[in-house]
């Protein structure tokens, strides 16, 4: 078994970025999958984009951009997949993962869970998408008409930082 892991790492890393998404109840960014993995210095960041390119392509897991930041997902293919093949990630990569997992998962959820995005409307205006979730469920969902770019970008920035505030605000306004 060991012979077969030295000749293809490819399959580890495939199975430890499987086995990160299938230990979450939310999607991960690229950017969380790669703090832990190059944090650990398993591998490089062009192995580990090939990694993520592959397991896409296999469907193994899903993407999707939403604001210059890639949200990953595992598949049910993926989890059959993860399913099989899990004895190869051994149990120290597991422990490590398990323990990022319960230091962080506060952290990473918020950061998925809190999503801004804008676009060009049809009437030229700018709109700020701002979304704030929790296992999946919105609990606020706005979008704001603005005139020019910048402006909605700064919204969206903003909520990233000030989220929490402004829920509360308008949860005691509100109710």
């Amino acid at each position: 078994m060991r012979g077969t892991m030295i000749q293809d790492p490819l399959t580890l890393y495939k199975l430890i970025v499987l086995y990160m998404l299938n230990r979450v109840t939310f999607p991960m960014t690229t950017a969380q999958v790669s703090d832990f993995i190059l944090g650990r210095e398993y591998t490089n960041f062009l192995t580990l984009q090939q990694v993520i390119n592959e397991l896409t392509d296999a469907k193994l897991i899903s993407t999707e951009t939403i604001r210059n930041r890639t949200h990953l997902s595992i598949t049910a293919e993926g989890r059959e997949t993860l399913n099989f093949f899990q004895n190869r990630v051994s149990e120290s990569i597991k422990q490590d993962i398990n323990t990022y997992f319960r230091e962080n998962e506060y952290t990473l959820r918020n950061e998925v869970s809190v999503l801004g995005d804008y676009y060009k409307s049809t009437s030229g205006e700018y709109e700020a998408h701002l979304v704030a979730k929790d296992r999946g469920i919105s609990l606020v969902d706005i979008t704001l008409s603005v005139p020019d770019e910048n402006t909605a970008a700064a919204i969206c920035d903003n909520w990233q930082k000030k989220n929490q505030k402004i829920y509360q605000q308008l949860v005691q306004e509100l109710f």
